[in-house]
């Protein structure tokens, strides 16, 4: 019998719940009147969730939550700087599609898309920044409006001298220290 791609085996799973526990225990700052117990029921009650936060973790976004909306707790990528296994993407197929030469070896859209994560919007990312200092060294890629991306564009934000700030580039561009952040509501 094939194993389906999205399950994790007991042993990882462990590992994960262990990682992630750890690391609430670490920041308790992020999600204050919260409870691991429960956070972790909920996973252990939802494990293509579960696949996805181990795709976050594998890819260096150190996810944590960082709140409850609608009844569901937030996820989001919480490493210091942008993801180091989401870096040198461009912003959507378009983009990739677009470029000639030197195309990067994904888009953003499409890797979010295959771990079954979001992208930060702006508003997100405002809300994280809050919880500490972020890409102080590099960039993330955030959801872009459609007026911006229908003119060629995409956003991305950044920390630089205490301040957080957008910026945009032309979608097809990539960078080194650009990568992308998520979001998963579990």
């Amino acid at each position: 019998m094939e194993s389906n791609k999205t399950e994790l085996s007991p042993k990882q799973r462990g590992e994960l719940l262990a990682a992630l526990k750890a690391r609430f225990e670490n920041y308790p700052s992020r999600h204050p009147r919260l409870v691991w117990a429960k956070v972790q029921a909920r996973l252990e009650a939802k494990p293509d969730k579960l696949w996805s936060l181990a795709e976050m973790e594998r890819t260096g976004g150190e996810p944590d939550v960082v709140g409850v909306t609608s009844g569901e707790f937030v996820f989001m990528d919480c490493s210091a700087q942008s993801p180091s296994g989401r870096v040198s993407f461009c912003y959507d197929r378009a983009a990739l599609t677009a470029r000639k030469e030197h195309k990067p070896k994904n888009c953003v859209l499409d890797a979010a898309a295959a771990m079954g994560v979001a992208l930060l919007t702006e508003a997100e990312y405002f809300a994280l920044q809050q919880l500490g200092e972020f890409d102080t060294k590099s960039s993330s890629w955030l959801q872009t409006p459609a007026e911006i991306r229908e003119l060629g564009g995409a956003i991305y934000g950044d920390r630089r001298y205490n301040r957080v700030f957008i910026g945009h580039n032309g979608a097809e561009s990539y960078y080194a220290g650009r990568g992308f952040r998520s979001s998963l509501k579990v």
